[in-house]
């Protein structure tokens, strides 16, 4: 069976890599772009959410400063675009670790709560910056390549956005192996027991959210240079957050390849809502729904009721406080 899994993956990846030669048109190669985009970033959400059952809806703060660093950067300061997107990412990385200070103080519904609100703080202050961010009108960012037409510039971004997933995605598995990881997952069994054991559960807390953050922050400074236009009611608002826990809660948020999983469903079905329903919030609803219907009746996600652990690249399941327990004696 491993060998079988393994054999999966490699075509997966296979596919994955050749899907912009496969495809008969470059929308469909803009449609890939957004759902790797969006598994890029479920997969990070992950990092926090998976590992430690903290649930944060405010993840698109992190995603629409990346964006609006990068751009930034690019525009004010002329850095050149793979430095401004490095630098934006440790900038909002840092400032992530301020947050997480006081944010992984609370629990439950208060840490959700939070989260909402640091992307409404974000969203109001870069409206009102107007001299520096462009305010409602938005930030126009100019294209790295701009010898490449539109369609050329979506494959170039999509195999970006395929090298950060699978950066994600190796940060997930090691961490998963890690004693870092068996920290995270006594938290999300019981952090009093896990506090009690000896695991520094702020600091590890705090190490996930900003860890989170980055990966994140990196797909949103992607986002600023492969689209072109920021606007800051999309790049900060609450709908993306939602996407990364819905797509993460229904693959599978306890799974390396769950919000993968989620992605390749929730991104393309979003795509072809929009496109036939036209700008309308029917497709926000649904989204909500969606949700809603995960959480009540699948929240383990589609790998843990379909598919055996071993084979899926799961969290370990075996207690993770028995681990430590065993080597604190």
């Amino acid at each position: 069976m491993r060998i079988a899994s393994r054999g999966l993956l490699a075509l997966a990846a296979a596919l994955a890599i050749g899907y912009p030669w496969l495809v008969p048109n470059y929308y469909l190669v803009y449609a890939g772009v957004l759902t790797v985009m969006y598994a890029a970033m479920a997969t990070s959400w992950n990092l926090l959410g998976g590992f430690t059952g903290y649930v944060s809806l405010g993840h698109s703060a992190f995603f629409g400063l990346g964006a609006y660093g990068t751009g930034l950067l690019v525009t004010r300061l002329g850095v050149p675009w793979l430095v401004a997107l490095l630098a934006a990412a440790v900038l909002v990385t840092g400032f992530a670790v301020a947050v997480g200070i006081a944010a992984v103080r609370v629990r439950g519904a208060s840490f959700v709560i939070v989260s909402i609100a640091l992307v409404s703080m974000m969203n109001l202050l870069v409206q009102g910056w107007r001299s520096l961010t462009g305010g409602s009108t938005g930030l126009q960012v100019p294209s790295p390549f701009p010898d490449l037409h539109r369609g050329e510039t979506h494959l170039v971004f999509f195999y970006l956005f395929l090298a950060l997933l699978a950066l994600v995605l190796a940060a997930w598995w090691f961490i998963g192996r890690s004693r870092f990881g068996a920290g995270l997952r006594a938290i999300r069994e019981d952090e009093d027991k896990a506090e009690s054991l000896g695991v520094p559960t702020a600091a590890y807390k705090v190490a996930a959210f900003a860890l989170s953050a980055l990966f994140v922050a990196l797909a949103g400074g992607l986002y600023a240079l492969w689209f072109g236009s920021l606007d800051p009611i999309f790049v900060f608002s609450i709908l993306i957050g939602s996407y990364m826990v819905l797509m993460s809660l229904l693959g599978g948020a306890r799974h390396l390849l769950g919000p993968l999983l989620g992605a390749l469903i929730v991104a393309p079905a979003g795509e072809y809502f929009l496109v036939a329903l036209g700008e309308t919030q029917i497709h926000l609803t649904a989204t909500g729904l969606l949700l809603i219907l995960v959480v009540l009746f699948m929240p383990e996600g589609i790998i843990a009721r379909f598919a055996r652990k071993r084979d899926t690249g799961s969290i370990p399941e075996e207690s993770a406080g028995q681990r430590l327990e065993g080597a604190a004696r």
